[in-house]
């Protein structure tokens, strides 16, 4: 089992949750161990696969953990690790997602900051070919390069992003780890860690690229599971949201954008357009302009002028379907009160 990959001096213990992750496993390790500051173990949880994930990841020198069964969700993976870290600083970095060789160099100074409990970086899709990656592409653009930095002024950045975090181990064990109850284990996670008083921070400069469903089939897996966790959350912290007033005005304007937005763009708008007067499709010339300029000004930095501009109407369709998504979700959760409890992955 145990083959360890050890960089003294660190404080940090990363691990990598992985199910079935036998075509990407390999490049994640690697690019942890290839960083500047590399962490003193790597733990991949080969959460019972069926493939060879687990023969690999330890071919690459790691702690290789195998639970006896299957434990249903990435949270259930970490949990069964995490008793396993003895650091002061544990980091989860999902088993498709690589890193910038700084990545955990810039990161970690920021979860060392008092009263910081958790810190995450930068996200953009590691392939940018299909429809869906391209919108995803620019989602993460707009996200991480308006929302998220002003989230992080106010010290409340909605979700410390799962795919890559690092963590006071404290303070995560107190909390008893990641919640299994939701979909979505590190929303629940950061709400919790603000409902208790401590601080969660956005790091820009530190970069991850995970894969993105490259079609409709793995990404509707992704957008009801991200939906039905989202409103999952809001029903588990809604009395805690209330005490919170920025967190809680940044879910009701998340819950707007998705739903009520998306809804005007798409079908309202063309409606009044057609039936009273071709002037109100001038609201496209407002809405285009606030997605595109975030984005365009993050991609020159990157020098992917090109690649923003040709995916820009790949990420309105992905605003709509994810706002069909979300609808359902608020319709199962709060209205039928029929819950998602069968966590599938999205590619």
């Amino acid at each position: 089992m145990d083959i360890k990959s050890r960089s003294p001096g660190s404080g940090l213990t990363v691990m990598v949750p992985a199910y079935n992750e036998a075509a990407s496993i390999v490049d994640t390790i690697r690019s942890i161990q290839a960083q500047t500051l590399p962490p003193e173990e790597i733990i991949v949880i080969d959460d019972h696969s069926s493939d060879n994930t687990g023969d690999l990841a330890r071919s690459c020198g790691v702690t290789v953990l195998r639970p006896p069964a299957n434990t249903g969700s990435k949270a259930g993976a970490q949990n069964f690790a995490l008793g396993q870290v003895h650091t002061p600083y544990v980091m989860a970095i999902d088993g498709d997602t690589t890193l910038a060789p700084n990545a955990i160099e810039l990161l970690m100074p920021a979860v060392k900051e008092p009263g910081v409990a958790a810190a995450c970086g930068f996200v953009l899709p590691r392939h940018v070919r299909s429809i869906w990656e391209r919108g995803r592409y620019v989602e993460y653009l707009f996200a991480f390069t308006f929302y998220k930095p002003i989230q992080d002024y106010y010290g409340k950045p909605m979700i410390s992003s799962g795919c890559f975090s690092v963590y006071r181990t404290d303070l995560l064990k107190a909390n008893g780890a990641w919640s299994t109850r939701t979909m979505a284990e590190d929303m629940d996670l950061t709400w919790t860690y603000y409902e208790a008083g401590h601080g969660v921070r956005f790091v820009p400069e530190a970069v991850c690229y995970p894969i993105e469903p490259h079609n409709y089939h793995f990404m509707s897996k992704q957008l009801k599971r991200w939906s039905h966790g989202f409103v999952q959350n809001v029903r588990c912290h809604w009395s805690g949201l209330l005490q919170i007033p920025f967190l809680r005005t940044m879910v009701v304007v998340a819950l707007w954008d998705a739903t009520t937005a998306a809804i005007a763009y798409f079908l309202i708008l063309p409606l009044l357009a057609i039936f009273v007067n071709p002037l109100f499709l001038l609201g496209y010339l407002i809405d285009i302009p606030c997605v595109a300029v975030p984005v365009l000004y993050k991609a020159v930095g990157r020098k992917e002028v090109v690649k923003s501009l040709a995916s820009l109407p790949s990420f309105f369709l992905l605003r709509f379907v994810n706002s069909l998504f979300v609808l359902e979700a608020v319709w199962s959760e709060i209205v039928m009160r029929r819950t998602l409890k069968v966590y599938e992955k999205g590619h």
